[in-house]
């Protein structure tokens, strides 16, 4: 048998080996710090938690409510804004170059737009993604990509004009529905290339406290710092800065010629102005706020407070999807006209259908018959009204 005096040393013994090591790991994992894309995650022995400034900002008013109302205002009216506009482009507007490139800028908008009641969604129920990580991947890439695709398109659009305004003998060189074409596809090409990098990475994190799923709101410091900041500073160069600095040399162009012009077009360059704003006032603040968010990462460790002001950027950013319809299309007075044409028209048909279906129920005698013959009369002159509208 072991003595008393022998097991006495060795439960003190065994006791300090115990204290220590359970003091050793409790300070590991309060040690183990995950820097990320928007909050600072630790790991508490195996179990992901927010810091409580950072549950602040997922559970407070600005990220569950105020942001998903910004992106439900833009999906409200951009919705119908693009889908008439589409409507028109492809079936009442001739197919020139300029109409061409339009159409890829709505699709780029429609787009966008499809994604935005997953992000509502998302951000009502606090910030927890429910629809899995390859829907997270895919929507990540289409928000991104459909906003950068935009950005593009509106290069483009800009490159045309000024070629047709500022150089109009070289508008008949440069400016064909192939040339339009080709270079939509190659600005297709470049997104769907640019954003494989999010499709193929993983974005949705599951946290323990709180109980939610982030959906590209998390990421591990060493992919942050090793791939995402080196991609994002990419495509902030490629996507924005070069695109920005190509619609603002063409559209200062513009203004200048047209001012210059005898006939002063001033209507004109203050459209162009307007246009110009827009696009900054869009598209700067979220690509500006969104290259600080990846550097800080290992520049400023500790300080992420930028989070809300990123959300906000963003959601500002989709703005320009409900915008773009009003000032490049429905501001032309022959764009309205159409438009309008497109709503008196199904409205006259479908006053005609219903009026004709009242009458029917009652249509049992010969003058009851008459009067549904005279109804059939003006439904085959209101249908030859909407042929009308569709040529």
């Amino acid at each position: 048998m072991d003595s008393p005096s022998f097991r006495q040393p060795f439960s003190v013994v065994l006791l300090f080996i115990t204290f220590h090591t359970f003091t050793c790991e409790e300070k590991e994992c309060v040690s183990t710090l995950q820097i990320v894309r928007s909050f600072n995650i630790h790991s508490k022995c195996n179990r992901t938690v927010l810091d409580e400034k950072d549950q602040a900002h997922v559970k407070g008013p600005v990220t569950t409510l105020l942001i998903p109302l910004l992106y439900l205002l833009a999906l409200v009216v951009g919705l119908p804004a693009n889908v008439t506009a589409m409507w028109v482009l492809l079936a009442k507007t001739k197919k020139m170059p300029s109409t061409i490139l339009l159409i890829n800028l709505t699709t780029a908008d429609l787009l966008l737009i499809l994604v935005l009641p997953f992000r509502i969604a998302y951000h009502f129920q606090g910030n927890n993604w429910i629809w899995g990580e390859s829907f997270c991947r895919t929507t990540t890439a289409m928000f991104y990509g459909n906003m950068y695709g935009s950005i593009l398109c509106l290069m483009l659009i800009s490159i045309d004009r000024y070629i047709a305004l500022v150089h109009p003998f070289g508008a008949k060189v440069f400016r064909s529905r192939k040339t339009s074409i080709y270079m939509s596809l190659v600005i297709w090409v470049i997104v769907i290339g640019a954003m494989l990098p999010l499709l193929l990475t993983q974005q949705s994190y599951t946290l323990n406290e709180p109980n939610i799923t982030l959906c590209h709101d998390a990421l591990p410091q060493k992919e942050q710092e090793t791939f995402f900041f080196p991609y994002f500073a990419s495509l902030f160069t490629l996507a924005f800065v070069i695109p920005f600095c190509v619609i603002l040399f063409c559209y200062c162009s513009i203004i200048w010629t047209l001012m210059r012009s005898q006939e002063r077009y001033t209507h004109a360059a203050k459209i162009t102005a307007l246009v110009l704003v827009v696009f900054i006032a869009c598209f700067l603040p979220s690509n500006m706020i969104l290259l600080i968010h990846y550097s800080e990462s290992h520049l400023i460790v500790g300080k992420q407070d930028l989070y809300v002001p990123y959300l906000f950027s963003l959601a500002l950013s989709t703005f320009n999807s409900f915008i773009d319809p009003f000032i490049y299309y429905y501001v032309s007075e022959d764009f309205r006209n159409k438009a309008i044409k497109l709503f008196v028209c199904c409205r006259t048909k479908n006053y005609f259908i219903s009026t004709l279906s009242s009458r029917n129920q009652d249509s049992y005698s010969a003058s009851k018959f008459r009067s549904v013959s005279t109804e059939m009369s003006a439904l085959n002159g209101g249908q030859l009204q909407k042929n009308q509208c569709l040529t």
